[in-house]
């Protein structure tokens, strides 16, 4: 059986006579800047996320720039992120001449370290970019306090957090700023590449809208030296579709989740422990083993995909070495990225594709002696 890390082709297939059809429509009226399915997909993003405002972007590493730059971060400022994160998170700061301060994670769910955090915070601290990494939220509310008591910003990366929710709130409706990527692998994917920003703050989100379209106020003027950040008007089609069936996608990435955990109870593999007062959306289902290079030759001899996410934390890849940055002890971050191996998850996944993936894992401990190694 092959089982591969994300099927795309079954998330297009039920859309597909729906789509052709948007696309049609917006092809013959050739409103293709900003046009209507932008505007409505503003409304219907930022309602779910129970966010007064939002703005569609071009990316989610555009989102993340816009947002930090509408907050006034630049040269001489310091902004505290996790390094266990892709490494746009660290590159929308580097594009604003920040500093990036990174710092480790927690070792249950691999969200950042409250007391590093706070440990981190100097008075050049500007902002903090909590990220909901694999969709699981981070630790928002201590995270808010650290920084309404400082004047620091609040930017949350839910890059692959489309629909979590912390404490009944959710995710991008929590900091000052919320940024998605609706990259075609997410829980919320476009056919290409899209970003969006949300916000409660008027004067936030029109600072973004005007950054996206070359700093323009009307037509003519331009008011600020601002960037081509817009989203796609077909793009934004394919992301109303999808919409529709985030939630029920979502559910089914938590059932295919508990089965997963089911398989694997005690055996010699680490699984991340949801916090009981948030709801994952498990974009990505990383197992936790040493003997991940064994493992994932081992699955891929019999039809399972997988991917590394991350294999190199953020503070050791190479673009950050000719940029100022601040570090400390990053041993659980350093830890997580020598073992961490994500196994296929999406709503597409059949029951008998998941108990495949399952069987051979566990087959792996079994053929190989693994599982008597505890993690």
């Amino acid at each position: 059986m092959k089982v591969p890390l994300v099927d795309l082709r079954a998330s297009y297939l039920p859309i597909r006579e729906a789509l052709l059809a948007e696309f049609d429509e917006i092809l013959m009226g050739m409103e293709l800047f900003l046009g209507p399915n932008v505007r409505a997909f503003e409304e219907e993003f930022a309602a779910h996320c129970e966010a007064a405002h939002g703005v569609g972007v071009s990316s989610g590493t555009d989102a993340l720039y816009a947002a930090l730059h509408a907050c006034g971060i630049g040269p001489g400022d310091e902004v505290i992120a996790p390094s266990l994160t892709y490494f746009a998170t660290i590159e929308a700061i580097i594009r604003t001449g920040a500093t990036p301060i990174l710092v480790d994670v927690e070792s249950e769910n691999l969200t950042v370290d409250v007391d590093e955090v706070r440990a981190a915070v100097t008075p050049a601290t500007r902002a903090i970019v909590p990220v909901h990494l694999y969709g699981h939220p981070a630790d928002m509310d201590p995270i808010l306090e650290i920084a309404r008591d400082r004047g620091i910003r609040v930017i949350e990366d839910a890059a692959q957090a489309h629909g979590a929710r912390y404490k009944g709130k959710r995710c991008g409706s929590l900091g000052d700023v919320g940024c998605f990527s609706f990259y075609f692998t997410k829980n919320l994917g476009a056919f290409g590449e899209a970003g969006f920003v949300t916000t409660s703050d008027p004067e936030l989100a029109a600072r973004v809208r005007r950054l996206r379209d070359h700093g323009r106020d009307s037509k003519h003027v331009h008011s600020v030296a601002g960037h081509n950040l817009r989203l796609d008007e077909l793009q934004a089609a394919v992301l109303r579709l999808k919409l529709r069936r985030l939630e029920h996608g979502n559910e089914r990435r938590r059932t295919v989740a508990a089965l997963y955990r089911r398989f694997f109870a005690g055996q010699a593999v680490r699984l991340l422990k949801p916090r009981p007062d948030c709801e994952p959306v498990h974009h990505l289902f990383p197992l936790r083993l040493r003997q991940r290079d064994a493992l994932t030759s081992y699955l891929a001899e019999r039809g399972v995909d997988t991917g590394i996410h991350y294999k190199i934390p953020a503070h050791l890849q190479p673009a950050l070495r000719t940029h100022p940055h601040r570090t400390g002890n990053l041993k659980v971050t350093e830890e997580a990225c020598a073992q961490l191996l994500s196994i296929p998850i999406y709503p597409e996944l059949h029951d008998d594709q998941i108990a495949h993936v399952a069987e051979q894992v566990l087959g792996f401990f079994a053929d190989t002696g693994a599982g008597g190694e505890r993690p």
